[in-house]
């Protein structure tokens, strides 16, 4: 991939990116819904990764397009259809509609901005998926492999962890308790956990390859989102929730459960 192509394909995932999240603002003002961003969020990223890595941005073999291809629309349908569930059974989403209610009458404008905020910061996630696929080495290898078997965990974890919950959930004696339960026992949100180790398939498979030094820019996708599940959109916004929600009982599980590595409970929260 040269220099040129590198720069078209940041254009190319920026302007899919900001398309796609246009997209789940339109839905939101239109629905009042805003459970669908996510959804939207994730079948968008899932695109733009596919089209960056079916388009000729750079010399990676079909093979390993293909495949990279092939991951980022497993991950897209998993988690997309989970969310779209999911948000068909609520009226809103919690972290959202505070968000909403703190803008006040200037919502659907702050909206709006944080919508391109995401697009942006999603943008590595994609620029990832394409420098994978596009890794020059000439043949499938061991690395390729490993990435594959990196991605498999973090798929496998996460649908799991989601499978948990939901099961705890539609389970009449949990009503009104916190799940902590198979993997929610050890991390409070073990999906997230597994989200991050899914996006660490992406540079393995791009650094596969000596003299590709963009592939080494594909860190920035399991960085990117650590920082963003950990800082931004996801445990911050969610933990507020779930205290709001369950008050000390939640503390409780704060104080014996790791927020996000998966790690053997404490005593603190007896």
């Amino acid at each position: 991939m040269t220099g040129t192509a590198f720069v078209l394909a940041l254009a190319a995932v920026a302007a899919l990116m900001a398309t796609a999240m246009t997209t789940a603002w339109l839905v939101e003002r239109r629905t009042g819904n805003s459970g669908w961003i996510d959804a939207i969020w994730t079948f968008g990223l899932g695109a733009t990764g596919i089209i960056g890595a079916l388009l000729p941005f750079g010399e990676g073999p079909w093979s390993r397009r293909l495949l990279v291809a092939a991951l980022a629309a497993a991950w897209a349908l998993r988690l997309g259809l989970h969310v779209a569930s999911r948000t068909r059974g609520i009226s809103d989403d919690p972290r959202y509609a505070k968000l909403k209610r703190d803008w006040g009458a200037d919502k659907d404008r702050q909206m709006f901005r944080f919508m391109m905020m995401q697009a942006l910061a999603s943008s590595p996630l994609a620029i990832a998926i394409v420098l994978a696929a596009h890794n020059p080495a000439p043949t499938l290898g061991f690395q390729d492999l490993l990435g594959v078997l990196v991605f498999l965990i973090g798929v496998g974890g996460g649908a799991v962890a989601d499978r948990q919950l939901r099961a705890f959930a539609q389970d009449p004696a949990s009503k009104g308790k916190v799940c902590d339960t198979g993997l929610w026992a050890w991390s409070r949100h073990p999906n997230y956990f597994f989200e991050c180790v899914l996006w660490c398939a992406y540079p393995v498979i791009a650094m596969a390859a000596a003299g590709y030094p963009f592939g080494f820019v594909a860190v920035l996708a399991p960085v990117c989102i650590t920082l963003l599940l950990t800082k931004i959109s996801g445990i911050p916004p969610l933990e507020e929730h779930m205290v709001a929600k369950h008050g000390e009982a939640y503390r409780a599980y704060q104080r014996r459960t790791s927020a996000l590595v998966p790690w053997p409970p404490t005593a603190r929260g007896a």
